[in-house]
């Protein structure tokens, strides 16, 4: 049995890492298996050799994003304890660089994961990037973040968002009102990434001024898209040859990111989709990256990653029978 005393360098270092009513402190216990006492600033483990070192260094972990300006929440603790268990912790560290972007609330966006940060790195440095993954990784909201970024310091004169319209297993043909009125339901995700980012006044006053486009991907036929920031979002519902066409629009001084779900795919032909076919037609062309994600990245509630997990458990034993 190992015992280890932490000390902690102030009271508000203290609160922050225990968590609201040490909430932080019982998933460190549920994690490792061990017993944790705190009394002020001072923490002690209790439990197995390795189970506390590990516990340790989960702690480091969180220590150093608070430095960084990173709050203690439940999502981000988890992770910690994810990196602590597989030996990575010490790369938490690079979590904690500038930020992406200021919310309208005045919050600043910053990658979470470390897939997130591969994503971010991939969008600065290269002009086509697909992030790939499952729901909850931030796809599509660190896209527009960027897109936002890049706005704003005028690296590019506007932002596109768009992405196929096909039902994730509803109707909305018969919705009423016009064309525009009939696809916003589709859009709503990109809606709320901009209103999240620019305030709700500033995307009006962008979107009047057509500095800003939110359409449906049949928009793109016929154009080019010169120094544009363009999003292709929800892409795994996209055709080979919408794929082939939207990749084409790009034009010069223009910037694209291509997010999808390779397991959530809405069409008939679910063999047919347009971002299975590209991962592996553009996978050795030099200026596209590929990033994917995986459950570890989801910052949604903790309960989006359970849900992953056994879906993908799931399909394993459908296609072993």
């Amino acid at each position: 049995m190992a015992e280890e005393l932490l000390e902690l360098d102030s009271v508000d270092t203290a609160l922050a890492v225990f968590g609201n009513c040490d909430e932080n402190i019982r998933l460190l216990e549920q994690a490792f298996g061990v017993t944790a006492v705190c009394r002020g600033t001072l923490v002690k483990l209790t439990g197995g050799d390795e189970d506390v070192r590990r516990a340790r260094r989960a702690v480091d972990a969180m220590l150093r994003l608070r430095e960084g300006g990173t709050p203690l929440e439940e999502q981000t603790v988890r992770y910690c304890i994810a990196l602590a268990t597989s030996g990575e912790e010490e790369r938490v560290g690079e979590l904690t660089g500038d930020f992406i972007a200021i919310t309208a609330k005045g919050r600043p966006v910053r990658p979470k994961t470390l897939g997130q940060k591969a994503y971010i790195e991939a969008i600065t440095k290269n002009a086509v990037t697909f992030g790939v993954g499952p729901a909850g990784t931030g796809k599509t909201y660190l896209a527009v973040a960027m897109a936002v970024k890049a706005f704003k310091a005028r690296e590019v004169s506007r932002i596109i968002l768009t992405r196929p319209a096909v039902e994730a297993g509803e109707k909305l043909g018969f919705l009423p009102g016009d064309l525009q009125n009939k696809v916003d339901p589709y859009l709503r995700p990109l809606y709320d990434a901009l209103f999240d980012l620019l305030g709700a006044e500033n995307y009006q006053k962008l979107l009047e001024k057509q500095l800003i486009e939110v359409a449906p991907l049949a928009y793109m036929r016929g154009r080019t898209l010169d120094d544009a920031f363009i999003i292709l979002d929800e892409a795994q519902n996209t055709s080979p040859e919408q794929m082939k066409m939207f990749l084409t629009r790009m034009g010069a001084g223009s910037r694209v990111v291509v997010t999808g779900d390779i397991t959530q795919i809405d069409l008939p032909d679910k063999s047919r989709s347009g971002l299975v076919d590209a991962l592996g037609v553009l996978k050795n062309v030099e200026g596209i990256a590929m990033v994917r994600f995986s459950e570890k990245d989801v910052v949604r509630h903790r309960l989006v990653q359970e849900i992953i997990r056994a879906y993908d458990r799931a399909a394993a034993q459908r296609s072993r029978r």
